[in-house]
């Protein structure tokens, strides 16, 4: 069993990750694709004249600002838009997909934070009206339901809350949670760089490994987005994940170039 999470950003070959995964999926190969949408999200809403906000967390994490225009927008990107579009390609490639939302059969599920605490011109400010959370529930259920009657599932943001709201969840986060409630053997993380880099964004500094025990030390390389793929690492190995791969959305073959080692591997 492995996750693989595609990122949403500008310079991704969605076309050669889905001909990737349709291939490994056809040869017998038990997955789960997550996938992004954020740069699409970013060009729809500042078409709609909602342009995107993003805030910094007083620990340095930065995120999409989700008030519920946003949220409205962010659900016709990832849920209609990207996550269509990718089911469109592998069905054309062979493969049995299904699109979900974590919304759908509460397949992602977790708390919508009461309030967010961020820094803004160098103070710190909370929001109260921000429709984000984290997922710590995953319906394994309804996922090995579709997997055991030959369908692939293609899984985007947003999660449901306890409440019965939408909530923007990271989508490396829960590609994580989703690779440790599954069990997976590995979880590849795609996005429009080679892997970790140890000073971007200069390609040529790519860490190629990563001792498990040591993970947490990656965060000091880590930049900007890179810092959510790197905790959402460091959440799968201490919950079992056999290892995570950072690996390069943006060449052919991606998926199985990240299974053959090439990008950063840490376990």
């Amino acid at each position: 069993m492995i996750v693989i999470k595609v990122g949403g950003s500008e310079g991704i070959d969605l076309a050669a990750v889905c001909r990737d995964v349709a291939a490994l999926w056809k040869e017998g190969q038990r997955l789960v694709l997550v996938h992004g949408g954020s740069h699409r999200t970013n060009e729809v809403a500042t078409l709609l004249g909602h342009p995107p906000q993003f805030v910094t967390s007083v620990s340095g994490f930065t995120s999409r600002r989700t008030d519920r225009e946003t949220l409205r927008i962010f659900e016709m990107v990832y849920c209609g838009e990207v996550n269509k579009g990718i089911v469109e390609m592998l069905q054309a490639e062979g493969a049995n997909a299904i699109g979900l939302s974590g919304l759908d059969g509460r397949l992602l599920e977790g708390t919508r934070k009461e309030a967010i605490k961020i820094i803004e011109n160098g103070r710190r400010r909370v929001l109260r009206d921000d429709y984000t959370g984290t997922v710590e529930r995953v319906n394994i259920g309804l996922l090995n339901l579709l997997l055991d009657h030959g369908y692939l599932p293609v899984v985007t943001p947003p999660a449901i809350s306890t409440n019965h709201e939408a909530i923007n969840v990271d989508g490396d986060r829960a590609a994580a949670m989703i690779a440790t409630a599954m069990g997976a053997e590995a979880l590849i993380i795609l996005s429009n760089v080679p892997g970790l880099l140890r000073q971007f964004p200069d390609e040529s500094t790519l860490i190629r490994h990563i001792d498990p025990q040591r993970v947490e030390e990656a965060m000091a390389h880590a930049e900007g987005r890179m810092k959510m793929k790197v905790l959402g690492a460091i959440e799968a190995l201490q919950q079992g994940v056999g290892k995570v791969i950072f690996g390069d959305g943006r060449i052919e073959h991606p998926v199985r170039a990240a299974l053959a080692g090439q990008g950063t591997v840490i376990g």
